[in-house]
Order: structure tokens, then sequence, then C-alpha cells
């Protein structure tokens, strides 16, 4: 039980697999040799070509050859495994490490292999180039199983772990802080629309201002009445001659 919690269950038998095989299924294609490895399904090595048809929303990684011994990159197997204490190498340019341990020759009769080496695997007694503890993911797991001061799983799978049995929950927060969210954006978006509308009318009054009321005007002269006539005056006659 306590293993099981260090040593993700699909470790033991990635590490026992055989890759570069010929798949049965494609081997008519070019690309047809099996190196690829589903931590999903936990099975048996596979192609290109069943990664496509089978393991398409998968985790799948991909194993790669150095000196006919299987090697993994870093930035695929750290997403997954806690690397910590295993030798990397670097092959192609790209960070690897070995899947298990690689064989060594025996030392002459008399002689020590690690004389002068200041790094060496706590397994398989193999030189290592930096101060690590194991040469590969193989001699990692023996050295779990034996002392149990080293482990495979790491923090991101522990809170992966912890998220998933709080889904519910969680998916219910986001649900309701979403809800917050589009209320608040749409209380924002009417008050900045009404203070646009209100800033708009006010530079139209700043601008166009409305006209002084005139003052009242003064009522026009009165003129005389048409009505009213002068009286003609009594006309005088020339008297009348003799």
């Amino acid at each position: 039980m306590e293993e099981s919690m260090l040593v993700p269950p699909w470790l033991e038998k990635l590490l026992s697999t055989n890759f570069f095989t010929v798949c049965k299924t494609h081997s008519d294609s070019a690309r047809s040799e099996c190196n690829m490895y589903c931590l999903d399904c936990n099975g048996d090595s596979f192609c290109f070509y069943c990664r496509s048809s089978r393991h398409k929303d998968h985790r799948v990684i991909q194993i790669r050859r150095s000196s006919y011994h299987d090697v993994v990159r870093v930035s695929e197997v750290q997403k997954v495994l806690d690397i910590n204490g295993v030798q990397t190498y670097v092959i192609n340019s790209a960070r690897v490490l070995f899947l298990n341990e690689r064989p060594q020759p025996k030392a002459a009769s008399g002689t020590s292999s690690t004389k002068g080496v200041s790094h060496i695997c706590e397994i398989c007694c193999r030189s290592l180039l930096d101060p690590f503890r194991f040469c590969s993911l193989g001699c990692k797991l023996v050295g779990i199983r034996r002392n149990g001061d080293a482990s495979f799983i790491n923090n991101d799978q522990d809170d992966d772990i912890i998220g998933c049995k709080n889904q519910g929950m969680i998916s219910k927060m986001m649900k309701i802080s979403r809800n917050h969210n589009r209320q608040q954006q749409h209380r924002d978006h009417d008050h900045n629309h009404n203070q646009t509308q209100e800033l708009r009318e006010g530079i139209q009054h700043e601008m166009y201002p409305s006209p002084p009321t005139p003052p009242p005007q003064p009522p026009p002269p009165r003129h005389p009445s048409s009505r009213s006539s002068r009286r003609k005056g009594i006309p005088h006659r020339a008297p009348f001659g003799p």
C-alpha cells in the first residue's frame, strides 16, 4: 500500500515493455515501429497510426533509442513522474533519461570499476556524470522498494488527486463566480452607458448653448385714430357786390 503511493501503477509495466517491434496491424506502413506507450491504457507498445486511431485523447509518451537502449525525453516524462535523483543526458540536442539499468563490462580481477569515480548509482554502481542517486528510472524504482526514501509521485499529481475529489464543489464555485462576474459586467455596462450619455448631453449643452430669452419689447407708439377727423372751419365767402 505504501509503495503504491510512491510509484504510479503503470510504471512497472512500462519498464518491462518491449519497444521498437513491428506493429502487426500496420506492418506495411512507413511508421510501423512500436515506440509509444499509453499511460491510461497501460497495455503494450503501439505505433504512430495506432495512436491516431485508439489513443487520440490519452496520455501517451514516445520512447526513443540511444546505443540500443530505451530512453525518454525529460520534457515528456517529467509531466507524469518525479524524476528527481535520476541522471539525465543530452542526446541529439534533447535531454533524456534511460528507462532501465544498462549492462556494463565487468572490471578486471583485483580492480574496482568505481575507483576514482565521484558519483555512482546506488543500485547498479554505474558511474554518473553528476551527483545523482540513480542511473535510470528502473534503478530508482528498486531504490524506492528498498529504502522508501524517494518517490515518483510529484506535487502536481497530488494536486490533481485532491482536485478530482473536490471537482463537484469546484465546478459549482466556478459557475457561481462566472454568474457573478456576468452580472457585474452588465451593471458596469449600464452604469458606463448612463455616464457616457450624461457626458454627451453635457458637452452638447456647452457647445451649443441655448440662446438667451429676449427682453420684452415696448408696445408700439399709438397713432391718431383714423376715426377722429379734423373739424372743418366755417367757410368765408366773399361779400356780394352792389
